[in-house]
């Protein structure tokens, strides 16, 4: 509750500073977010993100959900990642299980997680353009994500929440051919991506209204876990792709993408020269799935139980860091399986970025952080 406020100027009238609530609301695909910022006239005095409004209570209901029906919970929070989501609890459990996959679904998985990446970024590339007033790149960057979303589509059935991964490997086989018009997709977006590069990279509006906002800087960036494209932007080389590589990423070469000036436009150029190295990441990897022969999975019990203990799998998401600490007490169930998302702690750099910018700027700070609200209320 806040004490009734006088805003205003003039003779005879005091002048303070005024709360404001931006939210709760759930703009386009982010999530319902509310921050409290006090205000005084245009200028940002504080923000606080208050969290919640979406949480579904999913690190709850693993402990009640066997190891197949987890992957589900797990591929929502996140609704962008779907089948990074998923990856990271395989990967725990088949840690835990001592489970060693078959080499043509380490690279299918691979080549299916670059693709997700790009589809993530596609969004944030068209719809943080939109936010601050720029309405022509989404139409181009939904183009480019109806091209992968086809793709992927094909293989899982699926078109956000794919349901591919399996303990042991991916769900089937992926249908004849599929190699062959994966491959013309990433050729196409990459023939067609300049189209929305062209368009907004060096576009003298939005320079104006991204370079120089909302700066965050490396040492920030690390004391606030902020990873992916935006710990990147601030100059944190950091990408657990090239790091402490999983899956076929070893074996990749994997360019990192880095900026030093930690503003709004080098997170989205950040975002945006992702997309270009995933394309070739993920044609590397569908080449070599069409070298391989034999199976996508392994089989597996029809009671599936990890072994008593506790393991922590991490993995790359397309927007930063996400964890996985799983303990399990010998059950069909986790015991506790905890989720660090990288959402969660891109959001919490808000409370050091907003102060002292103004309200227009708040808007394009907010957007360039690149989270899901899901991914930060679980």
């Amino acid at each position: 509750m806040t004490s009734e406020v006088t805003v205003g100027t003039g003779a005879g009238l005091d002048t303070a500073d005024m709360v404001l609530n931006i939210g709760p609301q759930h703009p386009s695909t982010h999530g319902v977010l509310r921050l409290r910022l006090v205000l005084d006239g245009e200028r940002v005095i504080s923000a606080e993100p208050i969290i919640g409004y979406m949480h579904r209570g999913a690190e709850k209901l693993f402990e009640v959900r066997d190891y197949r029906q987890i992957i589900m919970l797990a591929n929502r929070h996140d609704w962008l990642s779907a089948f990074c989501n998923e990856l990271g609890v395989v990967l725990a459990v088949e840690r835990l299980m001592g489970i060693e996959v078959p080499e043509r679904a380490v690279w299918l998985r691979t080549a299916l997680a670059e693709l997700n990446r790009v589809l993530n970024h596609l969004m944030f590339l068209g719809s943080y353009p939109l936010e601050i007033g720029a309405i022509t790149p989404v139409f181009y960057a939904f183009r480019e994500r109806e091209t992968i979303q086809t793709v992927l589509e094909e293989a899982s059935g699926g078109r956000m929440h794919y349901m591919y991964n399996r303990v042991g490997g991916l769900k089937e086989e992926v249908p004849a051919g599929w190699t062959t018009r994966a491959r013309a997709a990433i050729d196409q977006v990459r023939r067609r991506l300049p189209d929305l590069d062209n368009l907004i990279r060096r576009n003298e509006i939005f320079l104006a209204r991204t370079v120089g906002v909302g700066v965050l800087s490396a040492a920030d960036a690390a004391a606030f876990g902020a990873s992916g494209p935006v710990g990147r932007a601030s100059g944190l080389d950091l990408d657990l792709r090239r790091d402490e590589p999983y899956l076929a990423y070893g074996e990749l070469s994997v360019p990192v993408v880095t900026r030093t000036a930690g503003d709004c436009h080098a997170r989205f150029e950040v975002l945006l020269d992702q997309v270009y190295v995933s394309l070739d990441l993920a044609q590397q990897c569908l080449d070599r799935v069409d070298q391989l022969s034999g199976p996508v999975n392994v089989r597996l019990p029809k009671v599936v139980k990890a072994p008593e203990g506790h393991t922590y799998a991490w993995t790359e998401n397309p927007l930063g860091i996400n964890g996985y600490y799983l303990v399990s007490r010998g059950e069909k169930t986790p015991w506790r399986l905890k989720l660090r998302t990288a959402s969660y702690a891109n959001v919490q750099a808000l409370s050091t970025l907003l102060p002292g910018t103004l309200v227009p700027d708040l808007i394009a700070i907010l957007g360039s952080m690149f989270f899901v609200v899901g991914d930060i209320d679980k």
